[in-house]
């Protein structure tokens, strides 16, 4: 069953903790009360000895002088798993293992909780490790994370739904659905699944209205794609954000396209050029409202690469500096 996006003023919406842990383990240096959970069905956990890779995680921050516990969960004891975690009060930082699915989730826990977050990347794509400047290799990054120090990034949110990464209405949303359709059990099977369904989303591409409120305007425009990024992509293929400290969101329309335009836009993706292709208009800002006027029961959004119910109307905000995290010590 998909999950809604919840409106912006439900009241079930938690906001952030703010400070009390951070100030206590914020130092280089200090020594951290740590639980981490790894899913076990990340796609490198599994052809990973996880026993030895465990064992492996409790040495390394054992040495670094930290407490810590150790947990392998299945994909649908995560959440429940993480929201434990937050509610027991006993830690200081959550390390978490898994895909960009798996960190993101981690996130919202460690953004409303005011944990420190650590990222194990062993997904596919591994988007967020790569705009902190992690290691993407999951043993190197054991010692990264328990020699680094606590910084503080940016974090973005949907109707009060946090995402580290992306939302998308449109092109991307069909094209992770049919992706989801497929069989495949690799990492490598996973990324030849996604550029056969980039392509068959392609030969049809969506389109539809929005109205969109930004910088005290408001528009009106008829549109195939829209992504809102947790800052600005940089020039790179995987469309990942270069830093998480720039303070605002990224927005990319995409014009009403064709199969050949919407190929020639997915070409300009893999050269790292998004923003110089001609279906493209991209802004910049701190907060945008998006109404979807023709709006229909079942249609999907994508966040962080989980497909949700998507509401009429749409407030997306950037949250600079409020989600904390384990990155590399500063020489």
């Amino acid at each position: 069953m998909h999950k809604a996006l919840r409106c912006a003023n439900d009241s079930r919406d938690v906001e952030p903790a703010r400070g009390s842990r951070v100030n206590a383990v914020g130092a280089r240096g200090a020594k951290l009360r740590v639980i981490a959970i790894f899913n076990q069905e990340g796609g490198t956990f599994r052809t990973t000895d996880m026993a030895e890779y465990q064992a492996s995680v409790l040495e390394v921050f054992g040495k670094a002088g930290h407490q810590i516990e150790c947990h392998l969960v299945q994909g649908e004891d995560l959440v429940p798993t993480l929201e434990r975690v937050a509610l027991s009060g006993e830690f200081d930082c959550l390390v978490a293992g898994g895909g960009d699915g798996t960190i993101s989730a981690a996130a919202r826990v460690a953004w409303k909780s005011g944990l420190v977050l650590g990222v194990v990347p062993a997904g596919t794509m591994n988007l967020f490790a790569r705009s902190i400047g992690l290691p993407l290799d999951i043993w190197e990054v054991l010692e990264t994370l328990a020699g680094g120090h606590v910084a503080q990034v940016d974090i973005a949110s949907a109707n009060g739904q946090s995402f580290i990464h992306q939302f998308s209405a449109g092109m991307r949303p069909r094209m992770v659905r049919l992706r989801d359709a497929m069989n495949y059990g690799s990492r490598l099977g996973k990324i030849r699944a996604t550029i056969r369904a980039a392509f068959t989303a392609m030969l049809k591409p969506p389109r539809f209205d929005v109205d969109f409120q930004v910088h005290g305007d408001r528009h009106k425009q008829i549109i195939s794609a829209i992504s809102v990024s947790n800052n600005e992509f940089g020039q790179n293929p995987l469309m990942f954000a270069e830093h998480l400290t720039g303070g605002h969101l990224g927005v990319y329309f995409a014009e009403p396209l064709s199969f050949r335009t919407a190929a020639r836009l997915a070409f300009d993706i893999v050269r790292g050029r998004l923003k110089e292709n001609d279906a493209v208009t991209a802004l910049i800002t701190a907060e945008i409202h998006l109404h979807f006027p023709r709006h229909r029961h079942g249609i999907r959004c994508a966040m962080d690469g989980e497909l949700l119910a998507m509401d009429q109307e749409i407030s997306l905000k950037i949250h600079p500096g409020e989600l904390n995290v384990l990155t590399e010590a500063a020489r």
